[in-house]
């Protein structure tokens, strides 16, 4: 998803007129860079408060390489610098070239790097901090890298795209709502409750098709932004899932190898190929 943020700013400013390939790889190479950073701080913060201990949701999903005993906590460490340094390099690096805004934006993207695990996540904020980043923040930031000028129009369309990822994180969110409560996590849904969490990502999921209708019909973007809508079949399936809690155990249909992900599956299916249609649709337009 970083790296689709990285391509969207890079297209709109090709759209416009002033594509940079260098400054482009550099730009989307740190975000990249940046992006497995707070990865890693992620497994750490919460294994050291204990929260990634004893099978929690976290190991029933993915690989954690501390919790999995990847990597000592010496060999994380250097793993983490190394990340941390390659991105910092490359975003003084863009500050020396850009002015203006870009020291702001490097700025904000090192707070959340540093701070979405903690505080952020634990106080309802992660959710916000997830639309802001991989919309205005990664997508704005990139069109400003690469063409020097900040496009309000840019930002605007960005949040079509970022509510995506926004959806999946609120998906998996609820997936794990009774083990992040329980654990003392008070993400969004855990505040909003279970019920009203579902119903906030079905609004989220209808507020991307009608931004980009909103954006066609104000004449902020041309037509083939209306290419998205054709990924209104996968939009019923996961509002369809999204309107009763999810099953207690597996159903026998459902495959193995994905459960417990339930909701933020769905949601990533939505996304993914909603997302590639938003893609195709800019690219159209460039080459109307």
């Amino acid at each position: 998803m970083t790296l689709t943020a990285a391509i969207l700013g890079g297209l709109l400013a090709w759209r416009d007129g002033y594509f940079n390939g260098l400054l482009w790889l550099a730009c989307c190479l740190g975000l990249l860079f940046a992006h497995a950073t707070n990865n890693l701080l992620n497994d750490y913060t919460d294994s050291r408060r204990g929260i990634d201990r004893d099978n929690y949701y976290r190991n029933q999903y993915g690989v954690h390489v501390l919790e999995d005993g990847l990597m000592s906590r010496a060999q994380f460490w250097r793993y983490f610098a190394v990340t941390a340094a390659i991105a910092l390099a490359l975003g003084l690096w863009l500050v020396s070239v850009r002015s203006g805004p870009t020291l702001a934006l490097l700025l904000a993207g090192a707070f959340f790097v540093l701070f979405y695990t903690w505080p952020l996540k634990y106080i309802g904020l992660g959710e916000p901090s997830v639309l802001l980043v991989w919309g205005p923040l990664m997508v704005g930031g990139t069109y400003y890298v690469v063409t020097g000028s900040w496009s309000n129009e840019v930002a605007l369309l960005s949040l079509v795209f970022a509510l995506g990822p926004t959806t999946v994180l609120f998906g998996k969110h609820i997936d794990k709502l009774d083990a992040d409560r329980d654990k003392g996590v008070r993400t969004l849904p855990v505040l909003l409750g279970e019920r009203g969490a579902r119903h906030a990502t079905m609004v989220l999921l209808l507020a991307q098709y009608l931004l980009a209708l909103g954006l066609v019909l104000g004449g902020l973007f041309s037509w083939p932004l209306l290419l998205v809508f054709a990924s209104t079949p996968s939009l019923v399936r996961c509002l369809t899932l999204l309107r009763a809690p999810k099953p207690t155990a597996r159903p026998a249909e459902y495959p193995a190898k994905i459960w417990p992900l339930w909701f933020s599956a769905a949601c990533f299916r939505h996304t993914r190929r909603f997302t590639s249609l938003f893609l195709l649709a800019v690219v159209v337009t460039i080459l109307l």
